[in-house]
């Protein structure tokens, strides 16, 4: 990421993926060695779906997927704007935090089944606005609606010293099932002439939060500040993430040959190239950056290689695919209600993404999210 004077960092907000994803590969290797134990339950893990956005086990002939996930600090902009706007939008950040999961565990083409939830606070009189906790509830109640699974309970602990009293952290795990004989999508049938469809965001969805509070923080008008489309900047911040799992199922019940899901949250557009595979994902179309997003790009001083692997700039949801199938997924997505193009395809070649509209390629060091490729992971 650029950090010329003047700029704003991911990592000056206190995000550093480069020790986030270290973390995580370490943790991936340590999970790796207990996969044998589902066996004394009759199920089996499916070890390649380890670093995929959701891990995949079978059990009784079907495949079922797990997911973990959390909305970050996106509650602390949710609280920010209603102290400086006096508008209530924690309906929406629940909302946010059921789309991140369950837009995850699709990404497999597994369907959520289950969500539960993990609502923490800094201190248990965060519930005293009743209507902040009655808006968060309904927000997340909607969300599983959408999705088409049920809402099963959750945790929802008082941690004071632990969290700030004035704070509520959200997160939540998810179960969901694959179509009866259906395979896990994980990326081994991706091949050269594959096609990529990008569907649009909403603007920032989960991500990026950390750094649009530093930003507010230097604005004279902070969250009041009006953006190109009058809408207000913390407004803007919180329109509520698109969730996708609809298109997927939709894909799913027409049989399209869908070769690899990958859900743009984290990275940015780096996660088109998230599979392990020496191949090349060329875009050649990309969607408009939305008005909140190009603001925040601005105020960052980010160059577009920081730009593009910080923030989903209008891309939310790529689904790849094989030739001649990519025009069907545009369609269906302007059927469900989604902005969809046919952006690219996959090519032979190195590991890496080229954006073509904006001069930016990724190459394939820049992303290791697979346990094998720490070198300190076990094998």
């Amino acid at each position: 990421m650029s950090e010329r004077p003047g700029t704003a960092s991911y990592r000056e907000a206190g995000v550093d993926y480069d020790a986030l994803d270290a973390g995580k590969r370490l943790a991936m290797a340590q999970a790796l060695s207990t996969s044998g134990l589902l066996q004394a339950h009759g199920a089996r893990a499916l070890d390649a779906s380890r670093g995929e956005p959701a891990f995949v086990f079978e059990l009784d002939g079907r495949a079922f997927a797990f997911v973990v996930e959390g909305l970050g600090t996106k509650s602390i902009v949710a609280r920010q704007v209603a102290e400086q706007l006096g508008v209530n939008r924690f309906a929406d950040v629940a909302y946010d935090t059921v789309a991140a999961i369950v837009n995850d565990l699709c990404c497999v083409g597994a369907l959520p089944l289950v969500v539960n939830a993990y609502f923490a606070t800094g201190s248990s009189e965060w519930y005293a606005q009743s209507e902040r906790s009655v808006a968060l509830l309904e927000g997340w109640r909607s969300a599983c609606a959408d999705a088409g699974c049920a809402w099963g309970g959750g945790e929802s602990p008082s941690l004071p010293g632990l969290l700030d009293e004035r704070e509520v952290e959200l997160a939540g795990a998810a179960v969901g099932a694959l179509p009866a004989g259906a395979a896990p999508i994980l990326g081994e049938r991706l091949s050269p002439g594959d096609e990529i469809v990008l569907v649009a965001s909403s603007g920032l969805h989960a991500n990026g939060a950390s750094l649009a509070r530093l930003i507010a923080g230097r604005l004279p008008d902070g969250y009041a500040t009006p953006l190109a489309d009058g809408t207000s900047f913390g407004e803007a911040l919180l329109e509520p993430s698109l969730l996708y799992v609809p298109l997927v199922a939709a894909a799913l019940r027409e049989g399209l040959p869908l070769s690899y899901l990958s859900h743009v949250t984290g990275h940015g557009l780096l996660k088109l190239m998230r599979p392990s595979r020496e191949l090349t994902y060329r875009v050649r179309r990309l969607p408009p950056v939305p008005p909140v997003l190009a603001f925040l790009v601005e105020q960052a001083g980010l160059e577009p290689h920081a730009a593009f692997s910080t923030f989903n700039m209008g891309s939310g949801f790529a689904l790849y695919c094989a030739a001649g199938a990519g025009e069907r997924l545009v369609e269906l997505a302007g059927e469900l209600g989604f902005s969809a193009l046919l952006a690219g395809g996959v090519e032979e070649g190195p590991r890496q993404v080229i954006l073509e509209p904006v001069g930016v390629s990724f190459e394939g060091g820049e992303l290791e999210l697979s346990a094998d490729s720490d070198p300190r992971a076990e094998p």
